[in-house]
């Protein structure tokens, strides 16, 4: 039965590729379990198998102490499960030259061979032979996450389809699927490998077909161009389903980045659309330039201004009143989407409440000159028509700034100058006060997960966390009631906001879109 060992682990290595050691270490454990079961818990068993006669030895392990009362290290109990201890004084009769703190071992009978050798061997088997496969099919799939796979639908469980790919099964949740998908059992099925996590019961594989690099992977297998990286696919947006943009950047100027993504008659673009179940994609040319990229991803909508504001990452997209709702699409997609590519938060408004609402700031500004300055209203406007938007900003001017306006000598400069810093100097608290409410720190800007849901809402049409705390102390605390106010409710509870009239209703209008007219809150 000495050889039979052998030829087990040789047949088993042979048949699934595996090494013959580890075949023979593993049917040692299983012996020495086998030999656990026969010989009692109380023993700590260690089996020996000859690697060039397949000869099996059994032995109790037992550990060498000074005295009976001594006891076994933790440590040693750990390594070696029901270990049992032996003084040197006896353990020197039966082994010479022992020593405290030594393993001796001491024979133990030998076990029912043929029954044991067959029992061993098939639980070696079928366990190598699983590790095996999981190991394997780790290796092959840990290489190829952010790859579209491809394999067939096996069942679906609970709304989450089980996809065969080869050997190994794959999870594609309902929440990866498009919302068209309907996909049965015996169908093919392409996903993107979003994710591997090893498991005891195999590799936990999952696919997307809503992640939006699986557009990005699409395109790269029906455009020559992006696979051989002459093209770049720079950034991608999805409503999974419904609609898409691809930024996309070509590094060869003679070739144009957003034909060759289209294809000739539209088969490339064609193909994905097919893929995606007929998931409208918008290809446009990208642009390093925010301003450029905003006019090409708000696309189909004509913009005619783009004011940037590079400190809070936001984009004022002005365009034609007429296409107000072509800009911000069905229940805000378009814009959302064109968000989303340029990386920027974007505020759409027309040309006429845009011109308004620089009347309107003219205006309060002008009026703010001459009421706080004691100036002449023609002066007023003078100083707002050069730039000055602040008082801060006469008052840091030195008197060459000031006489490069027209009309202006050096003794006007000089007192606009002065009369700016004697105001200021005045008036440090109210100053304080409105820029704590007009220019919010940046963390307050910010999204962030220690803010609420409320919170978050309230920040997506302008209300910073000053105006926030303010809006509390009145029970105002989340969309609904703050799309309930008026311009003058709104002026009743926060007098000193510093916001121009136009820059409150905007945000009031911005809420009562969210709260009555969107689609999410229509249904």
């Amino acid at each position: 039965m000495s050889t039979e060992i052998l030829q087990i682990a040789e047949a088993v290595a042979r048949e699934k590729d595996l090494d013959r050691d580890k075949i023979l270490h593993a049917l040692k454990e299983a012996i020495q379990g086998a030999a656990y079961r026969k010989y009692g818990h109380k023993q700590s068993v260690h089996a020996e198998i000859n690697r060039k006669t397949g000869e099996m030895t059994l032995f109790r392990e037992i550990y060498v102490v000074q005295h009976n009362d001594d006891v076994v290290p933790d440590e040693i109990a750990e390594q070696h499960r029901g270990i049992n201890k032996i003084t040197v004084a006896l353990a020197q009769k039966k082994h010479q030259g022992a020593q405290v703190g030594d393993i001796v071992l001491e024979p133990l009978p030998p076990l029912d061979r043929e029954r044991i050798v067959a029992q061993v061997a098939k639980q070696v088997l079928v366990y190598e032979v699983r590790a095996a496969e999981r190991e394997k099919q780790f290796e092959e799939f840990s290489g190829r996450i952010g790859e579209i796979v491809s394999g067939i639908g096996e069942k679906m469980e609970y709304g989450n389809m089980i996809v065969k790919l080869g050997s190994a099964e794959a999870v594609l949740r309902r929440e990866h699927m498009i919302r068209s998908d309907r996909f049965k059992n015996g169908d093919r099925i392409r996903a993107l490998l979003l994710s591997l996590n090893p498991e005891n019961r195999g590799p936990q594989i999952t696919l997307s077909r809503t992640d939006p690099q699986f557009l990005a992977k699409l395109f790269a297998q029906e455009v020559p161009e992006i696979y051989s990286n002459i093209i770049e696919v720079k950034a991608v947006a999805r409503d999974p389903g419904s609609r898409a943009k691809i930024a996309v950047y070509s590094m060869d100027a003679s070739i144009d980045a957003v034909g060759s993504c289209v294809g000739i008659r539209g088969s490339r673009v064609q193909a994905v659309i097919n893929e995606l179940s007929g998931e409208k994609i918008d290809i446009i040319p990208w642009s390093s330039d925010p301003a450029t990229l905003v006019v090409n991803a708000i696309a189909p909508a004509e913009v005619r201004k783009v004011i940037i504001d590079e400190d809070r990452r936001r984009i004022e997209v002005v365009v034609p009143d007429e296409q107000l709702s072509i800009a911000i699409g069905r229940g805000g997609q378009n814009v959302r989407l064109a968000s989303e590519l340029v990386g920027w938060d974007l505020d759409i408004t027309t040309e006429s409440d845009e011109s308004k609402r620089r009347v309107e700031d003219f205006n309060n500004l002008t009026h703010k000159f001459v009421t706080t300055l004691d100036l002449e209203e023609i002066l007023a406007q003078l100083l707002v028509s050069e730039g000055y938007t602040k008082i801060s900003d006469i008052a840091q001017a030195s008197i060459n700034d000031m006489m490069q306006i027209e009309g202006l000598d050096e003794a006007i400069a000089e007192e606009l100058i002065n009369r700016a810093q004697r105001y200021l100097e005045k008036h440090k608290e109210e100053i304080s006060v409105e820029n704590k409410y007009q220019n919010a720190p940046e963390s307050h800007r910010s999204h962030n997960l220690g803010q609420s849901a409320s919170e978050r809402e309230l920040q997506s049409v302008g209300v910073n966390r000053g105006l926030m705390a303010r809006l509390k102390e009145h029970n105002i605390t989340n969309l609904r009631d703050f799309a309930d106010l008026s311009y003058d409710d709104f002026m009743d509870i926060i007098p000193d906001s510093g916001f121009s009239r136009s820059r409150i209703e905007r945000m009031i209008m911005s809420a009562r879109k969210i709260v009555y007219f969107s689609d999410d809150n229509n249904t």
